[in-house]
């Protein structure tokens, strides 16, 4: 957002369009609060977070927060009243249709200054953060065995290797058509992630998800860093899986880390548990580090469909040709129709965590959470368990077909090809995906509460501005790209969700 006001001391407005100003501590009725260069008086009590009309609103009109919507009026509101569910519905309705009128090709850009770090170069000119043994289950019924191959390979790890890692999971049989499809599709896509620098492929045997099916999707060229071992097939499963282990980890201990240029990052972008706060701190500061990574050539991935609804336009009048912009509207109304087809609303959304946080609508949450993908230009659109494209991403965005769910969407993005996760969250967790998965919060008070699972407190914005809170979280995305656990690593906190779609047999 090109426009903004100066930084005031008790409660931020975007702009000077918007209705609302957001509190950024808690307020008694009756209170006077400074908004820019002006004050007013409360006649509600504002929780932190929460949000307060700076000027008189209709019943029926819409609610203006980030120059946009975010709902229409229950009621008629006065200047100094509590914004929220009780007087603020959403405008939010089915699919939509959509008209490509050009590329955006006036997105500012960041000047992005050389900026380096120290990664694990693949034969493929791919770059990991980590160089990681993955053990990855066909099917749940050996995700226990491949978690105690796991624990026994750690003991093995010799220099130049990261660490192993087992990702249980309860699917890969009863599955049918395109649920399997996903299932299979995300396992592969997860074995080709740069950060895996070896993969043992754990099956047991007679599940739907078939190792031979499953191996087709991985090019040979791969192999040298991949084993399968089928559990039914060996007399004592656990000692041949060690005996892989072994092999592999042998190999992976000649890799070595290298400088590498800012440009082979592969960032994905990712918000949970957020709050009102979210959209003016951690989510616009995500948008710069995706600016400074594709600014430089490098590439940038968003999800969460379901929460693009009501800010879809910001993104589709950024796609790079017509062909990505009908993809990219077909994804969200595609979306849209599966929440209709089961008989939910396309507005079932914010949380309950999210309401009481502040954000009344998904319109709202949703203009939030688009910030995080900066304002690089749309360059590709992929379905969910598909791999980037380093041609069609690299300076640029690429949305991603997945849900919101926090574990799927992580999950998806590393299959993807993300090696490194921003994760921003006002409420906090201690979730992590296979990649180093880096917690943002967006205020002092979790970042201060939760240090344990917090890897950098955008709450500066509001002390040091967007650019100095930036260069400062820039160089701890580059220490943990270069080798620094991220907190969730530190707090062995590792786990893949899989979207389940379809019938269970």
């Amino acid at each position: 957002m090109s426009e903004t006001l100066p930084t005031p001391v008790d409660a931020m407005r975007i702009a000077l369009e918007d209705d609302v100003a957001v509190a950024l501590r808690p307020f008694f009725a009756g209170e006077e609060v400074r908004v820019g260069d002006r004050t007013i008086t409360l006649r509600d009590a504002i929780a932190q977070g929460h949000k307060f009309a700076v000027q008189p609103v209709a019943q029926g009109a819409p609610v203006r927060r980030y120059r946009a919507a975010i709902g229409l009026a229950r009621r008629d509101i006065a200047v100094g009243e509590h914004v929220h569910t009780h007087n603020v519905r959403t405008a939010l309705a089915g699919e939509k249709s959509y008209a490509f009128a050009g590329a955006s090709v006036g997105a500012n850009k960041v000047v992005a200054t050389p900026r380096t770090f120290r990664g694990y170069v693949r034969p493929d000119g791919s770059v990991g953060t980590r160089n990681e043994l993955w053990i990855l289950p066909t099917v749940g019924c050996v995700g226990r065995l491949g978690e105690r191959l796991a624990a026994k390979g750690d003991g093995m790890i010799d220099e130049g290797v990261d660490g192993v890692h087992a990702f249980n999971h309860p699917f890969g049989c009863s599955q049918l058509g395109a649920d399997l499809e996903g299932t299979a599709a995300v396992i592969a896509s997860l074995a080709l992630n740069p950060n895996a620098g070896g993969v043992l492929l754990l099956g047991l045997g007679c599940e739907s998800n078939q190792l031979d099916e499953l191996l087709k999707r991985i090019p040979g060229d791969r192999r040298d860093r991949l084993r399968v071992l089928r559990a039914q097939s060996e007399g004592d499963e656990f000692a041949a899986g060690e005996a892989l282990i072994g092999d592999l980890l042998a190999v992976m201990a000649r890799d070595r880390r290298e400088e590498v240029p800012l440009a082979k990052l592969r960032l994905g972008v990712k918000c949970g548990g957020s709050d009102a706060m979210s959209g003016l701190t951690a989510n616009p500061l995500i948008g710069l580090m995706a600016d400074a990574v594709t600014d430089a050539g490098g590439a940038a991935i968003l999800t969460e469909i379901p929460e693009v609804f009501g800010a879809e336009n910001l993104l589709l009048e950024r796609a790079t040709s017509e062909e990505v912009f009908d993809r990219l509207s077909a994804l969200v109304n595609g979306f849209k129709r599966y929440f209709i087809d089961h008989g939910e609303p396309v507005s079932e959304n914010p949380s309950p965590g999210n309401i009481a946080g502040g954000i009344t609508t998904l319109e709202e949450k949703s203009l939030g959470a688009v910030q995080k993908g900066g304002l690089a230009l749309v360059r590709d659109v992929i379905g969910y368990g598909e791999r980037l494209s380093d041609e069609r991403s690299a300076g640029g965005l690429t949305v991603l077909e997945a849900p919101g769910n926090d574990a799927v969407s992580t999950t998806a993005l590393a299959a993807a090809g993300a090696t490194i996760t921003l994760f921003s969250t006002g409420r906090g967790t201690p979730l992590g995906s296979p990649v180093p998965t880096v917690k943002i919060a967006s205020n002092h008070a979790l970042a201060q509460r939760k240090p344990g699972w917090i890897d950098f407190d955008a709450g500066l914005v509001l002390e040091r501005g967007m650019q100095g809170a930036a260069d400062l979280l820039l160089d701890r995305i580059l220490a943990i790209a270069s080798g620094e656990p991220a907190r969730n690593e530190a707090n062995d906190e590792r786990a893949i969700g899989i979207w389940k779609r379809g019938v269970t047999l």
